[in-house]
């Protein structure tokens, strides 16, 4: 329990259409380079972290500047941070939305003013009015989820944690849903918001854990739901027999995993989508074909293959 308050702390501390062929190449800024801004939904959580890691990295490689910032889940203040982006006349902005349809005016701002956008991690509602989407394929993390539940329990009371403005959330929360839903055997008891946040993930948990004498599966839309889902269990004594899973793959998730107080992560590579997304806006900008979808592959780590992957970094 004490690790989780010490993990939920380090976590509050973090927060600091193809595209046409032969496009005229976009002209860089007066110094020579590219001007590169991004917005995430939130810096509170390693997830972001790492992938603007990504994107950085390839940034920064070609002698260009990568301008980032953390609307802490609040809609508003990120279509303000892309006002603030297209009135610095940045050459590209990297999109992680809050409110995947909430976020529909700065799209438009962008789409007038002439600059891509390259959709990461969650996918906005109106596709239309982005250049790019790179994401995890989170619908197939729900069902690997579903699969492996099915796999060790023949009936189950299952608990969502579920995230409903953020797209790849919804596509987790689905997918299970989508997967269990001709076998009444596995049912589910309770589907509550955490919005993807450790902290909120807690007091959500414990009201459920009031409510529900039987809970067998726990499934968190990511990692950090997943710990806050844990430590509630743990601090009501009911954390025994209860299956529950992440999405992510985040270090300290593997780490439980492996010690056995998580069942599994689906695990993400956040570093892997900020390189590719950085990729993409490359080739965007010189006028070069992209694929409208990118979909980076989820794998399921439990505790027979978390060695594989290893507990000290994200893959």
């Amino acid at each position: 329990m004490k690790k989780i308050v010490v993990m939920i702390t380090l976590f509050a501390m973090m927060a600091t259409s193809v595209f046409a062929n032969g496009q005229k190449e976009k002209e860089k800024v007066d110094d020579g380079h590219f001007l590169f801004g991004a917005t995430y939904m939130t810096m509170n959580n390693p997830f972001f972290v790492y992938l603007n890691e990504g994107i950085k990295e390839v940034v920064e490689a070609n002698g260009d500047k990568l301008v980032a910032f953390d609307p802490a889940l609040d809609q508003a203040k990120q279509i303000a941070q892309i006002e603030d982006m297209i009135a610095q006349g940045v050459d590209a902005i990297f999109l992680n939305p809050v409110d995947y349809k909430g976020i529909r005016p700065a799209l438009d701002l962008a789409k007038k003013a002439g600059i891509p956008i390259i959709n990461v991690d969650a996918p906005v509602f109106d596709t239309d009015l982005v250049d790019c989407i790179v994401a995890s394929d989170n619908y197939n993390a729900g069902v690997l989820v579903a699969q492996d539940v099915m796999k060790r329990l023949g009936s189950a009371k299952v608990v969502l944690l579920e995230h409903p403005t953020a797209k790849s959330a919804i596509d987790r929360t689905q997918s299970f849903v989508d997967t269990v839903k001709d076998k009444p055997e596995y049912e589910i008891v309770a589907r509550q918001s955490s919005n993807g946040q450790i902290e909120q993930a807690m007091p959500v948990m414990e009201n459920i854990i009031q409510g529900q004498p039987q809970i067998d599966v726990v499934m968190g839309l990511n990692d950090p739901t997943a710990m806050g889902a844990l430590a509630a269990l743990e601090a009501a004594g009911r954390s025994k027999n209860v299956l529950i899973y992440g999405v992510d793959g985040a270090p300290d998730a593997k780490q439980m995993v492996k010690d056995g107080r998580i069942t599994a992560t689906a695990a993400q590579s956040p570093i892997g989508i900020g390189q590719q997304a950085s990729a993409a806006a490359y080739k965007i900008l010189k006028g070069q074909y992209v694929d409208k979808l990118i979909l980076v592959p989820i794998t399921l780590i439990d505790k027979s293959n978390v060695d594989q992957y290893g507990t000290d970094g994200w893959q």
